[in-house]
């Protein structure tokens, strides 16, 4: 009995189209349902072949340090960050820890708040809520509660019909007793929600069996739009490894299903097992039904400056014996992140201060931070005086692309049905370069009106420009088992997404 369609189908579904991808097969499978949701081509779910062309992750562009860990409250352990983005205002949410190690879940740890207009430039506010070190104001929203303070991770509730006074939500908690849940109406004034944790060893089940800590990490939790309910990823230890699990709740308050995910490489293979420390999981604010993770890679023992090095940097003596970088998982619900590209997402700067334990540990959430950009924050410099958020920009969905070199290539999509009447794609050429696009039919005949030649040249660097046919709009297609075969020369391709004019 499948007790979870939904889960069974995008598992299926993904796994045949990585597994026919490799293969180039392409007969007797069903078409995607893609209606006109936007694709970034973050995995290979709709790929079925490529020649001369490959996925190529794109790495993210360093703009710079975003706001020091600086008040006398923050400090060199400052760090587990969440940026939300609420309307016209940015959010900035982190721990503040002016010591580490054994000290790891004590009362001076507090939740501290940054804020901005364009996610650029942050400020602290002066908030009247917990007075510290003789400041009547302060940047703190939350205190005084350990260990709920060591690892806040706040989220907007994005459910339909959710109580305004309970916008804002959040977990903290650690291995015992477990996790609280917290709420806002506004992401500064937070009050629990409920007298004992929400989520526990025990609710674990299996996956909080041992003698391993268990939620000592950033847990994260969101509204999943695409599978109808409440999704927490959760730090677990299985083997001395760091490890993800996942449940599931209707209601934010009881949790269920829980299961320990699992990792695949772009040909359909298991992914070796690493240690991630953090996972940062969220669905992408352009295509919802696809979670990126940006998740913390930990090299446990990998150490790479040495002790004169790290003296010179001022780093805490227990926290340079280990480096670390991020790296790009996706997921489509289930129990499986895609490990599509298995090197550094962003990998460690020059310099001895970007080569210190638990540094290049990205906040949770990317987000829109100009017409045609997103931001990803990264943790810099931990255990350091110097220790501070700093921000990489994308293009919108430019996680990944197709890429093509000056020879050119071509990737033809599996049979997929959509719903709109123009294709706008997300792609970049040199001067020299170019993408065109033909429609074909379910067997891969050229549809007359929409084959290559009826298609004009896309030349230039646009988010979301519409390819143009001699046939027309496509209309007449919608509906219609299709198939897309893309022509490309010294270009990237990001996204796809179909739509009415």
């Amino acid at each position: 009995m499948i007790r979870n369609p939904l889960k069974t189908w995008l598992f299926l579904t993904v796994l045949l189209g990585v597994a026919g991808a490799s293969r180039g097969e392409s007969g007797g499978r069903e078409a995607i349902e893609i209606g006109s949701r936007r694709e970034p081509f973050v995995d290979g779910l709709l790929i079925d072949s490529m020649d001369g062309v490959a996925l190529r992750l794109q790495r993210p562009v360093d703009r710079g340090p975003a706001f020091a860990f600086d008040e006398p409250w923050e400090g060199p352990f400052s760090g587990y960050v969440t940026i939300l983005h609420a309307g016209p205002k940015f959010q900035a949410y982190y721990r503040g820890s002016i010591s580490g190690g054994k000290k790891d879940t004590g009362d001076h740890q507090v939740v501290c708040y940054a804020e901005s207009d364009d996610g650029v430039r942050w400020t602290k506010p002066a908030l009247p809520l917990f007075p510290r070190d003789g400041r009547a104001t302060t940047n703190i929203v939350l205190a005084d509660v350990p260990p709920d303070t060591h690892n806040f991770a706040p989220m907007i509730d994005s459910r339909p019909g959710v109580d305004p006074a309970e916008r804002y939500k959040a977990l903290g908690g650690y291995n015992e007793p477990g996790l609280n849940a917290y709420v806002s109406a506004d992401g500064v004034h937070w009050k629990k929600w409920r007298d004992a944790p929400v989520f526990t060893r025990a609710d674990a089940g299996s996956q909080g069996a041992g003698k391993g800590f268990l939620f000592d990490s950033q847990n994260v939790s969101f509204w999943s739009p695409a599978e109808g309910k409440y999704l927490l990823f959760y730090r677990v230890y299985k083997d001395g490894k760091r490890r993800i699990a996942r449940a599931e709740s209707d209601d934010y308050a009881s949790w269920k299903s829980p299961t320990l995910m699992e990792y695949r490489r772009k040909d359909g293979s298991p992914a070796p097992v690493e240690q991630l420390y953090t996972s940062q999981t969220h669905p992408y604010f352009r295509a919802p039904h696809i979670y990126i993770a940006t998740a913390a890679r930990f090299m446990l023992g990998r150490r790479a400056i040495t002790p004169e090095q790290a003296a010179a940097i001022h780093v805490d003596p227990n926290y340079f014996n280990d480096s670390s970088d991020a790296v790009l998982m996706t997921s489509r619900g289930g129990g499986v992140y895609d490990r599509t590209f298995m090197e550094a997402f962003v990998a460690p700067g020059i310099g001895a201060e970007n080569w210190t334990s638990r540094t290049n540990y990205p906040a949770l959430n990317v987000v829109q931070t100009g017409p045609n950009e997103m931001s990803l924050y990264v943790n810099q410099n931990y255990g350091q005086p110097t220790s501070h958020l700093r921000r990489y920009s994308l293009r919108l969905d430019g996680f990944a692309s197709v890429h093509a070199d000056y020879d050119g290539g071509e990737m033809r999509t599996r049979p997929l049905r959509f719903q709109g009447s123009q294709l706008l794609l997300n792609f970049a050429t040199s001067a020299a370069g170019g993408v065109k696009v033909e429609i074909q039919d379910e067997n891969g005949s050229p549809i007359p009106g929409f084959a290559l030649s009826d298609c004009r040249e896309l030349i230039g660097n646009d988010v979301d420009r519409p390819a143009t046919f001699a046939g027309g709009d496509l209309q007449s297609l919608a509906g219609r088992v299709v198939r897309l075969r893309f022509v490309l020369k010294d270009a990237d391709l990001y996204a796809l997404r179909f739509a009415p004019k």
